[in-house]
């Protein structure tokens, strides 16, 4: 598939301002009704909304900092700590996901963080009604292999997304839905590597990548 880096670009936006939509929507819904409340009680209430919105929004911002852009500062490797924590911070608001967290490297090089999260985003979004999922990250000599597993009641992997990130394309013309695996297969082509999905087996998934190391 070839696209442009600019209408590339435009897509992972596009998928930002998506996610961000809800809760920055709800942050100003809850402004308009502060603005008319006069009910001690309610007013509480609605402090209360703005937090939640507030935190919502700022969590999908560290999320999206580390897997679409430049986060983790100057240095080539992220802090694998700052990684899970943003991951965690995507999923506070989904209780019925719980997250296990199996990385023993301390960091990891920044397009391999960006490969890990953009799967976890994947693999979260296929847990339709909710259950696990596990992040485990290696660190060899000759590779850096990451394996994400899931395990829910209903999962739902979108065969459009399944297609990029196996095979760089789709069926259908590039969306902001399916770059976030776009953005996966470019990056492990390029560092000599490769993209896994298994075949759906009764309620569980894995997802993984193996790149070059260094």
């Amino acid at each position: 598939m070839t696209i442009s880096p600019v209408d590339f670009a435009s897509l992972l936006c596009s998928r930002l301002c998506h996610d961000l939509l809800s809760p920055v929507g709800a942050l100003n819904n809850g402004l308009e009704l502060l603005a008319d409340e006069t009910d001690p009680a309610m007013r509480e209430r609605c402090m209360e909304l703005l937090a939640d919105s507030a935190r919502a929004s700022a969590n999908k911002l560290k999320f999206f900092r580390l897997a679409f852009g430049a986060g983790g500062g100057f240095a080539d490797r992220v802090d694998m700590g700052e990684a899970k924590a943003a991951i965690e911070g995507l999923l506070v608001d989904n209780r019925r996901t719980t997250l296990g967290w199996l990385v023993e490297s301390p960091a990891l090089p920044k397009p391999a963080v960006r490969i890990l999260m953009n799967l976890a985003l994947i693999a979260t979004e296929a847990l339709a009604r909710g259950g696990t999922i596990d992040i485990g990250a290696e660190a060899g000599r000759e590779a850096i292999e990451i394996a994400i597993r899931i395990e829910g009641p209903r999962i739902l992997l979108d065969p459009e997304i399944r297609r990029t990130l196996m095979e760089g394309q789709g069926t259908e013309p590039l969306a902001s839905r399916t770059a976030p695996a776009f953005l996966i297969h470019t990056l492990t082509t390029e560092l000599g590597g490769m993209t896994l999905v298994t075949e759906p087996m009764p309620n569980t998934m894995i997802l993984g990548a193996a790149i070059r190391a260094g």
